[in-house]
């Protein structure tokens, strides 16, 4: 009997032992580069906890306070001094990477040190994942953490469907609670234009407005809303947004179409087009054959005269100029078009539009900036200055970086978040089509196929958020998450991620949504993925 009680006892200790360890599972996401949780115990933050700012590090410290009085639910942030043992400590040492940080947990406090500003933001995004999920305890122990890639990105179009700047700001706030930096702003194409440009009114005036929204997959009078359909931002709403994703480590890099995918700018400048016809902003999805013409000079002062004013708005390097899905039918039949590409010695329309791009890229070049295209800009032969975005598939990006072009991975099939998110699609609405399921992202290799000569041009990854059945931002978060967190593990902690763990950190991940306020589909979590 005496024994058998030992058995018991024996056990017991175990299962408290698991269950102990189990508990001090930090669960992140993106999964840290190296955790250390042999010390005990825990410390507890709470709406009295102070945090002391070494090294001038007041602005990422007052954006953590504000987040912990929404947590709280307090009338003020968490107080940020000067000076102080206790409480959070934050500061920084050249010696941990520029994105990186530290992080020590004891009882009695919490040091975080970043590389820089912005290694101690996400140390502390860390740490509003850890109180959130674990009702303020922070388990002891010490946490060492970097990213993997330099370009962790996510893509919004705000053309087919129009999302204000609070929206906007939410879309920043989600990024950034998973530590990526940049946001791709989609804002002009066939559907609509939504940027003010000074020099020429008539894009916002005329080109923003639709007549109706296709709001079907058929092409019968039904399937259309017949209600207008328009929106776009001043000037200073752009300097607004931009200097709120600046506040958080973002850098937005803006999209201004060209020569295709421009039909919205037609509609507003005929004489932009080859036969300065009459074209409506389109009602359609998909590719349309009306483009700019790349033969008359005064297509390139309105392209430069309106990347004039939006390298002013962006402090961004990068500028994408899109560059994708350009029919050449109208050049084919356009007397200016066949007349330029007679006098450049240009064999056909595809080098004709190697010549367009190569002309924006040294104007953007005379202005400081970098161009980044859609992978047809390779088409025409581009410079190893500029950026590509491999979106059909994965060989555009390789041929790319093998050529020493820098190169973001974005391949449709695995990162176009506007896709289905299950095989059935019931319960998910009508989307354009597609299917990517979130173990499908989680378990992607951005560097499939590569030498490592390759591997080193490939300087991040992007997940795309197109707008065709996406009518506001409700939609738009429970199409981005959870998928958002595959993609953040795949950008930040690619060499590290477990299909073992991800279920479970991932439900704990559940928690930290709800009480952010934000929606997120449900099917990985049902299983139904």
């Amino acid at each position: 009997m005496k024994r058998f009680s030992t058995i018991v006892a024996t056990l017991l200790a175990l299962v408290l032992s698991v269950s102990a360890l189990s508990a001090r599972e930090l669960n992140l996401i993106p999964e840290p580069s190296y955790v250390d949780l042999e010390a005990e115990g825990d410390y507890v933050v709470t709406e009295k906890t102070r945090i002391t700012v070494v090294d001038e590090m007041w602005h990422p410290a007052q954006l953590f306070a504000e987040e912990m009085m929404e947590y709280f639910g307090s009338e003020k942030p968490l107080r940020t001094v000067k000076r102080g043992d206790k409480g959070i400590k934050v500061r920084t040492d050249i010696f941990v990477p520029k994105e990186g940080y530290e992080m020590t947990v004891t009882e009695d406090s919490i040091l975080i040190i970043g590389g820089s500003e912005v290694g101690v933001y996400y140390g502390l995004q860390t740490l509003r994942q850890l109180i959130i999920t674990n009702d303020g305890r922070v388990p002891c122990g010490f946490i060492a953490d970097e990213p993997n890639f330099e370009y962790r990105g996510a893509h919004l179009d705000v053309s087919r469907h129009f999302f204000s700047v609070e929206d906007v700001k939410r879309y920043i706030d989600i990024l950034a609670a998973h530590k990526l930096n940049r946001l791709h702003w989609h804002l002009t194409d066939d559907q609509g234009w939504r940027i003010e440009i000074k020099a020429y009114p008539e894009l916002t005036e005329k080109g923003s407005m639709r007549k109706e929204t296709l709001i079907g997959h058929g092409l019968e009078p039904k399937w259309w809303d017949g209600k207008p359909y328009g929106g776009y931002y001043t000037q200073d709403e752009i300097r607004e947004v931009v200097a709120y994703a600046a506040d958080r480590y973002i850098t937005i890099i803006p999209e201004i179409e060209m020569p295709g995918h421009s039909q919205a700018a037609l509609h507003a400048l005929p004489w932009l087009g080859c036969e300065e016809q009459e074209v409506g902003v389109w009602t359609m999805w998909g590719v349309t054959p009306e483009v700019l013409c790349a033969g008359k000079q005064t297509t390139y002062d309105f392209l430069e005269t309106v990347l004039s004013e939006v390298v002013e708005l962006f402090p961004s390097e990068l500028i994408h100029i899109g560059g994708d899905e350009c029919p050449k039918d109208r050049w084919k039949e356009c007397e200016h078009c066949q007349a330029m590409i007679k006098a450049q010695g240009l064999a056909n329309e595809e080098e004709l539009q190697g010549y367009l791009v190569a002309r924006i890229e040294q104007f953007l070049i005379s202005k400081g900036k970098r161009m980044i295209g859609w992978d047809e800009i390779l088409d025409g032969g581009v410079t190893e200055t500029a950026t590509v975005m491999s979106w059909r598939g994965i060989n555009g990006g390789i041929y790319a970086a093998e050529r020493g072009n820098d190169v973001v991975m974005t391949p449709m099939n695995l990162c176009y978040f506007n896709f289905y998110q299950t095989k059935s699609r019931e319960g998910e609405g009508l989307q354009i089509g597609g299917y990517i399921p979130f173990d499908m992202v989680y378990n992607w290799d951005p560097y499939q196929k590569m030498s490592d000569e390759a591997k080193a041009h490939i300087i991040g990854v992007q997940c795309n958020m197109w707008s065709e059945y996406l009518k506001d931002m409700e939609t738009v978060e429970v199409m981005l998450l959870p998928r958002l967190a595959a993609m953040s593990e795949v950008q930040w902690a690619t060499d590290r991620r477990n299909n073992d763990t991800i279920r479970r950190k991932m439900e704990v991940m559940r928690k930290f949504y709800e009480a952010c306020g934000w929606h997120y589909a449900p099917y990985y979590f049902e299983g139904r993925d």
